[in-house]
Formats: structure tokens, sequence, C-alpha cells
């Protein structure tokens, strides 16, 4: 088992942007960010339903098709869910639809209790208050001996770098610039020397990091 995290961040290290409106509730500048992932034929499919074989099958979908293999369980922040935009709406659902693509248990990060919520296609929305350490005891527990994915967003992986939890983080560097957002090195200065890095760049421009212990 190993505990995996799987991000997309700009050249200058940002993984949110921050001009999010209830109408764009990612931002403006959030297709150009995860432009190169939405266009591999295995989000296609797993994300968008679309059969139909359309999509790139270069680099960037041998990392999108990794990143849906092997995983038992996800930790995820509120804000990556959306309780930060609807925190007391109670039949509020998440960003993800009605089936979501994650199809494992799910534990979301939240400082305000939630009844668990079941959803089509195997996810279940579990809304926990606890440490990472504790939020991975969980996950790990119900992983079935499969990897935990740390979903995000980047705050909460930062957690999980700075207490020394992750074993593979992998980052997508899209080649743009936000210049402003939560930058998920901050406060990680020296993190690459507990691991071996091996860098690859797609056809689309996106230079992928793998850092693994």
């Amino acid at each position: 088992m190993a505990v995996r995290v799987d991000l997309m961040i700009s050249l200058d290290g940002f993984a949110t942007t921050t001009d999010q409106t209830p109408e764009v509730p990612f931002g403006e500048d959030w297709p150009r960010l995860v432009g190169a992932y939405m266009a591999t034929r295995t989000f296609r499919e797993r994300v968008f339903k679309d059969t139909s074989g359309a999509g790139t099958t270069d680099i960037d979908d041998d990392y999108a098709r990794e990143y849906f293999e092997n995983i038992g369980a996800e930790i995820m922040g509120a804000g990556m869910f959306g309780l930060h935009n609807h925190p007391d709406d109670p039949d509020w659902q998440g960003w993800w639809g009605d089936e979501p693509p994650f199809q494992v248990p799910v534990f979301v990060l939240t400082h305000k209790a939630r009844p668990s919520l079941e959803m089509a296609g195997g996810t279940t929305f579990h809304f926990i208050s606890m440490t990472p350490q504790d939020a991975l005891k969980q996950a790990t527990a119900v992983a079935n001996g499969r990897d935990v994915r740390v979903g995000g967003g980047p705050t909460v992986v930062r957690e999980f770098l700075k207490a020394g939890l992750v074993d593979r983080l992998h980052v997508a560097i899209t080649p743009i610039l936000l210049g402003r957002g939560i930058c998920l090195w901050e406060d990680l200065r020296g993190l690459e020397a507990g691991y071996t890095v091996k860098s690859e760049t797609a056809p689309s421009g996106v230079i992928h990091l793998t850092f693994h212990h």
C-alpha cells in the first residue's frame, strides 16, 4: 500500500486560481490548468463517460490512467468536495455529479459533521474532522491493501507532505502562469531531499514530476 498524490499546478507553483465566482466555481483559468488532462482518452472515459475512444493517448494519458489504478480509498479537503461554497446546504452532494469518478470510499476533511453520502458507482463520502495521520488510518483500514490517494486541494496535500505521509507525489506542471492562488510548495523547502525525482515532458508541454521513495 502506498499513499499517493496527483496534482496539477502552474509554472509558478499554484494549484488553484483566485477568481472563483458562483457561476465559475473553479475560476476562469481552471480549464487552462487542467486542459491537457481533460483532453485525454482516460479522463474522457472516466469523468465524462465518453466511450467513443476520442482523446489523447500520449504521456498525459499514461498518467491519467495511472491516476485511477489500484486506488482503495481517497482523502480530500472540504474545498475539493465543495463545502466551502455550500457550507450550510444539507442537500449539497459535491461537484462530482450523481456518479463521481472515485468509485471508492472518500474521506472529506471538514470541521462540520455531516452524515455519510452514498453515491452511484461505488463512491461513498465520509465527512471527518481529524489529523492527517488519523484520517490516513481510517482510509487505510478500508482500502483493502490498495493505495490511498490524497486528492487535494493543495492545502490538504501540503499538510500530508509536511507530516511525511506521502510515498509518491506526482505533479503535472502546466506551462501557464497564474500569479496568485494557493502555492503547493509553500513551507516545503528541501522536500525533494527525501525522494527520488523523475521528470517527463508530454507533447502538450506539461511537465510530469514524480517524487517517490
